[in-house]
């Protein structure tokens, strides 16, 4: 069997064990994103490194809820500097700067994604976030994050800070398949699934509102006829607040 086969069996036995274990917590989140939306409130997301792509995936995206804002602090990602930005997420008190920056309320909903869980920014935004009266919810490897200690003073980690807990199901190292020239591991799927995942509760906080008589704000694609005329209309609601243009 090819490495690339295997990946993508690990995937696909993945999938399998969210669809089996994580469709109540996929329905719990969906269910605060609708009833934050419906209330006026904001929607986070927040990881640092490779976990901001996740961030990205759900902001300002075609098929994505409109009221979505990401925290996409330069310092934290991997375009200034990769080794910086995994010496900085392990920063105390970082979090702070961004949570007054973005204006979070109490009211809003936050959802923190670590694959491992364990470091001072994603666990200092989780504290201080719950201690606001902000609704956090965790998308975390409870394999990894298990398997090691915390980096945080407080010796917690974001699963036990979390209101809800997104388990992306992956390995120690999210790295899945093994490779004996190199005695490790390599190809990760946090990404993939946590993708899943977040998309999968976008789709569920859209029924539960159409549920509710309320039609959802969705981005179109701006590459289809139509498209951008639908997005002119969210655009000129959240410009200077949820995006910059």
């Amino acid at each position: 069997m090819s490495k690339a086969i295997e990946y993508i069996e690990n995937i696909e036995n993945i999938i399998t064990k969210v669809l089996s274990t994580q469709m109540e917590k996929i329905d719990e989140c969906a269910r605060l994103f609708a009833d934050t939306i419906k209330s006026s409130h904001n929607i986070f997301f927040f990881g640092t490194g490779h976990s901001s792509l996740l961030a990205q995936e759900v902001f300002y995206r075609a098929g994505g809820l409109a009221n979505v804002r990401a925290i996409l602090e330069t310092s934290l990602l991997l375009n200034e500097s990769a080794h910086k930005s995994t010496m900085v997420e392990r920063l105390e008190g970082y979090a702070e700067i961004l949570f007054n920056r973005y204006e979070i309320k109490e009211g809003d909903t936050i959802v923190i994604i670590s694959n491992s869980g364990r470091n001072g920014v994603p666990v200092d935004m989780a504290e201080l976030c719950k201690n606001k009266g902000v609704k956090v919810v965790g998308l975390t490897s409870i394999n990894h994050t298990m398997s090691g200690k915390s980096r945080h003073k407080s010796g917690k980690r974001l699963f036990e800070l979390a209101d809800i807990v997104l388990d992306n199901m992956g390995c120690v190292g999210d790295a899945s398949v093994y490779f004996p020239a190199l005695n490790r591991n390599a190809a990760p799927t946090s990404t993939v699934i946590g993708a899943l995942l977040l998309n999968a509760i976008t789709a569920r906080t859209i029924e539960f509102l159409s549920d509710d008589g309320i039609t959802a704000e969705v981005w179109s694609s701006s590459n289809i006829d139509g498209g951008d005329e639908i997005n002119e209309e969210f655009i000129k609601k959240y410009k200077g607040d949820i995006i910059s243009i």
